[in-house]
């Protein structure tokens, strides 16, 4: 098994995670089996608890881990469904450490960082290839060099480049070069001082990927070439590119996976982008512009709906079309300014949240989207909301709400299950992870999905109260997906309205640029078809 591990120096934000993931597509199309993994150095045990606005959002695995979401980025590139050994933070190392000391595994031995943290850390490392039987393992470490906190982590890989000897690993080091306007000048010391600090931790990066804004000069790359102790053609570029996902043929195009490969002793066909490309033709083909108004409470910091927003994009590229996201914030929306706010995006999307700010604004978002017949698509919390809102205009329940938002409403439509408590701590949510889901057959949901049996990905605690699905049904709400057994409300859908679909788990997780999740497709295929009756009328 070959090991590359992608760190960063000078400041984050440089495209880590890209890389990896572009480095991971790359070498999937030479025929290899790539598996991905980010360490974390904060003491967090999982994201799951972190503020969107520290992190962005929390990515949620098939297995039910709660990751980072440059997972993401991962599985939208490679194609792969990653898994619980796919993300380890600081905060789970040492829990891991500390249960086994008071379990006695460590026979009364000191538990040092060396050796016990650096092989608590080491032995993930080896598990996400094991347990997906991968060929290459493509490890990311969080933060910058130089980090306290992720000293244990560096250390950990220059341990393993000594176990697994030199021709299995590969270290390649993402840096920043700046352009300083007033000299005219790309600078190169940022880059040279950053490689400096990791060979004092004894790791010798073997390739330098450079984020710049501009082609560097050949003088350039050897000055970084002669004091970095790279060949080079070892030094890459890293531009910003118009289309995210031209990064990967971007750094082919510097013959980066040809390095890896020559480097790791790789006997493997070209790399067969022919698909990759044909994705690309038709998103640089695409000719409609469409406009989805995502109404959310966290919507300051983009990346708390990343996931959202690429699938957005993915349905768009399946329609020929470029999306417009407009973002906009939920405490914003009222009954009255519904209008002004929504009245020209072509469709409307509620994402997923926690807590009760924006959650009136949400609500009319959905009252203002089933009352005008504009493409609705909401997403967990998004569901729940839209059927508060039924609850209160179609139903008459003017006080109907959610426990989590209202423990006193006499009509709670979003409760717990009998089984269910608020008791619970609240590191992590009650459903995590992928589960199944039986839609009816006959409903808008199952010619979408083209089926009646699918597996989604779940991240929420309270549930669509049972009580009120005769009600429901009755005026025209259809429950048009459930769990196997019946019990649990996955999917709402209104038949009288040319797209109103609402459901309790993430579609966004498991949407690809080259195979768009089909209930973005369909939300921006019912925008364009509205758009376009909206000019012919």
């Amino acid at each position: 098994m070959k090991y590359i591990f992608v760190t960063g120096g000078v400041v984050s934000g440089l495209g880590k995670g890209i890389t990896a993931a572009s480095l991971g597509r790359l070498l999937k199309s030479r025929g290899l089996k790539v598996a991905s993994q980010k360490l974390d150095p904060y003491i967090n045990v999982d994201p799951g608890t972190m503020s969107p606005y520290q992190h962005g959002e929390v990515f949620v695995t098939e297995d039910g881990a709660e990751t980072d979401l440059d997972l993401g980025h991962y599985e939208r590139f490679i194609d792969e469904d990653l898994n619980r050994f796919s993300n380890l933070t600081t905060g789970k190392v040492y829990w891991n450490v500390l249960n086994k000391e008071r379990r006695g595994e460590y026979l009364g031995e000191t538990v040092q960082v060396i050796p016990h943290i650096t092989n608590e850390i080491k032995k993930f490392i080896y598990s996400v290839g094991e347990s997906s039987n991968a060929d290459i393992v493509i490890t990311e470490i969080g933060g910058t060099i130089g980090d306290i906190e992720s000293q244990p982590f560096i250390e950990a890989i220059r341990q393993i480049s000594l176990e697994v000897k030199k021709e299995n690993c590969l270290f390649i080091h993402v840096t920043l070069i700046p352009y300083i306007e007033g000299s005219g000048e790309l600078k190169s010391k940022p880059t040279q001082h950053s490689v400096r600090e990791l060979r004092a931790n004894g790791i010798t990066p073997d390739l330098i990927v450079c984020r710049c804004d501009q082609s560097l000069p050949s003088a350039l790359k050897e000055k970084i070439s002669l004091f970095c102790n790279v060949q080079p053609d070892c030094v890459i570029e890293n531009r910003t590119v118009p289309v995210l996902y031209e990064a990967p043929l971007m750094l082919q195009k510097q013959r980066l996976s040809d390095k890896v490969c020559e480097l790791l002793q790789l006997d493997c066909p070209e790399c067969d982008l022919r698909e990759w490309n044909q994705m690309l033709d038709r998103i640089r083909q695409s000719r409609e512009h469409v406009t989805i108004g995502l109404v959310g409470k966290y919507v300051k910091l983009r990346d708390a709906y990343l996931s959202v927003a690429e699938a957005l994009r993915h349905g768009g590229y399946a329609n020929g079309a470029q999306v417009e996201i407009r973002w906009i914030e939920a405490e914003t929306v009222t009954e009255e300014s519904a209008e002004v706010i929504l009245g020209d995006c072509d469709g409307i999307l509620v994402p997923g949240g926690f807590g009760d700010r924006g959650i009136e604004g949400k609500i009319a978002a959905a009252h203002y989207a089933r009352r005008y017949q504009i493409p609705y698509l909401g997403i967990c919390l998004g569901m729940q909301t839209a059927a508060i809102e039924f609850a209160r205009h179609a139903l008459g329940y003017t006080d109907a709400h959610s426990r989590e938002f209202d423990p006193a409403s006499p009509h709670k439509i979003i409760d717990f299950m009998a089984d269910q408590s608020d008791e619970l701590e609240k590191g992590g949510t009650m459903r995590l992870g992928a589960y199944p889901c039986l839609i009816q057959p006959h409903s808008r949901l199952a010619s979408i999905y083209g089926g009646i049996e699918i597996r989604e990905r779940h991240r929420h605690r309270y549930e669509f109260n049972n009580a009120y699905r005769e009600e429901f049904e009755a005026h025209g709400m259809r429950i048009s997906g459930t769990s196997p057994d019946g019990r649990l409300v996955e999917a709402i859908e209104l038949a009288d309205h040319p797209y109103f679909i609402a459901v309790q788990y993430h579609p966004e997780f498991k949407s690809r640029p080259n195979k768009a999740h089909p209930l973005f497709s369909g939300l921006i295929a019912a925008a364009l078809n509205r758009q376009k009756n909206n000019r012919e009328g």
